[in-house]
């Protein structure tokens, strides 16, 4: 009895198959619309998630600044200041951390003969490349034995490596820093940069060495990294590690600035999942429309072919298979629409390939743009809300179908 229903709809659509064809391209052009925005808010949620990891997703940045509540007898505007015992502290009573350096900045002058340009020099342990995900194009980072012989030697940005010697060779030579010569070990892979920033601007030597510039003694900051992806309890753990320490409140947050990447990332998951959303009801709104053309076509073929359905009733034929004929016809017609629709979606997809988007604003950011990424869970998600809009597209005209009068439906000429 399935097979035959089944067969009768098959021979329907092929009677009229201009309006079926029509109607098909209606449903394609609206599941493809879904797929595509679908895809869009992936892309776009896979970019957020690309630019944070260039620079390290589980890595806090803790940097001093002044208290702006009373708290153990100091009064409020009092300085915090970071020393070597913080670093101490804060690896024994915060859990989870993974790494951990200090670090001092220093505004400077470096020169390579006649070149001289204000940079920025970073002190800090060798960790930090790993703390920051600072990728090493060609040479090396300085190391252990560089920080315990408190070596001059300089790691330098992409872009500081193009001024200071342009095409010229630079790892072996030698640069000076605030006057004091150093010597290049390596050189930055360039890194997404924004504007004015100095990213690829930046000079990173030992933090011993960096005793030699400035005054060590009290550091600029903190970078940390950890293994949990409970980052509310880590920073809940620097606060308050820190408060005790330097007495001011855990919840004043101008006695210490914390930069917790995580949770910039987490705020952007939200955004995403929240463009995911819009672009799923937009692409649905856009598939209702095919659905209301199919609703339409359908409604005109049970009218067309009242006399049939007459026929089938006279014979025996129950309501369910007469729903179900009809129904089965606006689903083939559904899923073979929605095969063309995905399958050009696809096509649009590898067509398309990057779509500019934080290379608009940023250097070096090509891997941050926006690509199609039609997924799994995208596919999932089309098919659904295909085979909802097509049930309840075909579910009126064939609930009509079932429930003509057959003795009316004789007469109908």
């Amino acid at each position: 009895m399935v097979r035959d229903l089944l067969q009768q709809a098959n021979s329907a659509m092929r009677h009229n198959r201009r309006r079926t064809a029509l109607t098909m391209l209606g449903m394609a052009w609206g599941i493809a619309t879904v797929v595509l925005l679908l895809a869009y808010g992936s892309g776009f949620g896979r970019a957020i998630t690309t630019i944070f990891s260039h620079f390290g997703v589980k890595l806090i940045g803790v940097f001093p600044g002044r208290t702006s509540q009373q708290a153990g007898g100091q009064k409020a505007g009092s300085q915090v200041r970071f020393t070597m015992e913080d670093l101490d502290r804060l690896a024994t009573n915060v859990p989870m951390v993974k790494r951990i350096s200090p670090v001092a900045y220093q505004q400077t002058t470096v020169a390579n003969d006649t070149r001289s340009y204000n940079f920025q020099v970073t002190g800090s342990y060798p960790n930090i490349a790993r703390i920051q995900n600072v990728n090493v194009d060609t040479g090396r980072f300085f190391n252990e034995e560089d920080l315990a012989q408190k070596g001059r030697v300089a790691v330098i940005g992409s872009e500081a490596k193009t001024k200071l010697f342009s095409g010229a060779y630079a790892l072996g030579q030698r640069i000076r820093i605030n006057g004091i010569s150093f010597e290049v070990i390596g050189i930055i892979e360039a890194r997404m940069q924004e504007g004015d920033n100095d990213i690829n601007r930046q000079i990173y030597i030992p933090f011993s060495t960096m005793g030699d510039l400035k005054d060590t003694h009290y550091l600029d900051g903190i970078w940390i990294d950890y293994e949990t992806d409970q980052y509310e309890m880590v920073e809940r753990g620097i606060r308050t590690t820190l408060a005790d320490a330097h007495g001011f409140k855990p919840d004043d947050n101008r006695a210490i600035f914390v930069f917790d990447a995580m949770k910039q990332v987490k705020q952007f998951e939200i955004i995403t999942m929240g463009l995911k959303i819009l672009l799923a009801f937009i692409g649905t709104l856009t598939l209702g429309i095919g659905g209301v053309g199919l609703m339409n076509i359908m409604l005109v073929s049970v009218t067309q072919r009242t006399r049939e359905i007459g026929v089938e009733k006279a014979l025996g034929g129950r309501k369910r298979d007469i729903l179900f004929q009809f129904l089965a016809e606006a689903l083939t017609i559904t899923f073979m629409g929605g095969a063309i629709g995905i399958a050009f979606a696809y096509i649009v997809s590898f067509s398309v390939g990057r779509l500019t988007f934080y290379s608009a604003i940023a250097k070096n950011a090509e891997a941050a743009d926006i690509r199609l990424i039609i997924d799994p869970s995208t596919l999932i998600v089309a098919t659904v809300i295909l085979i909802i809009v097509g049930i309840v597209s075909g579910m009126l005209p064939a609930i009509k179908a079932s429930r003509l009068n057959p003795i009316e439906a004789l007469r109908y000429e």
